[in-house]
């Protein structure tokens, strides 16, 4: 029988903490963009849910390219309640939370997705993507994300409220490109009281 996201990782991964801190990253993300950017549908919000608390679980094979063993990982045992197809959905979005960007000429599974399922690969990945950035060593760190979308310039404010002080964005930062690609925008991060 396939395992859970769960399941999956409790045997692979000895620290939980940070893969359901970026779980709940993400998904406020995802609902934010939902709401306020591109509506998606819940199935979607399901496969983030899952490539998020399963993200990093290719450390257990190797740290140098733990991003692509995750994939892998995720592909080969399957998920349940996931078919074939949103396994591999599953896999491509966690396999892009670092690294290169998405390309369907070099990047076989990605590849031989869809059209439409590379675009939810873009667009949840650049979601994973940046809530690992933002999770940073300290765990719970930020009490809200909000974003602001300005559809005239095409630019997404992602406003964020740290719990005590500032943590250090700067990896963020850089990790927002794919979500960027997948919604066709530019960002901004910013912080409130």
């Amino acid at each position: 029988m396939k395992p859970t996201a769960e399941e999956m990782l409790l045997k692979y991964s000895k620290d939980t903490a940070h893969s359901n801190e970026v779980k709940r990253l993400a998904l406020i993300i995802f609902d934010e963009t939902n709401a306020k950017i591109h509506e998606m549908p819940q199935i979607e919000r399901e496969y983030l849910q899952a490539a998020a608390l399963l993200h990093d679980i290719g450390y257990f094979i190797e740290a140098k390219s733990h991003n692509k063993h995750s994939m892998h990982m995720i592909i080969k045992e399957g998920l349940y309640g996931f078919d074939e197809r949103e396994t591999k959905i599953i896999g491509c979005i966690a396999r892009y939370h670092r690294g290169g960007l998405p390309d369907k000429e070099s990047h076989e599974i990605y590849g031989s997705l869809d059209k439409k399922d590379r675009k939810t690969v873009k667009r949840l990945g650049g979601i994973l993507k940046l809530s690992d950035g933002l999770c940073k060593d300290d765990l719970n760190t930020l009490k809200y994300i909000k974003i602001n979308y300005d559809p005239k310039n095409n630019i997404t404010e992602f406003i964020l409220t740290p719990c005590t002080a500032k943590p250090d964005i700067r990896t963020a930062i850089r990790k927002r490109d794919l979500f960027e690609i997948g919604f066709k925008c530019q960002s901004v991060l910013i912080f409130v009281e």
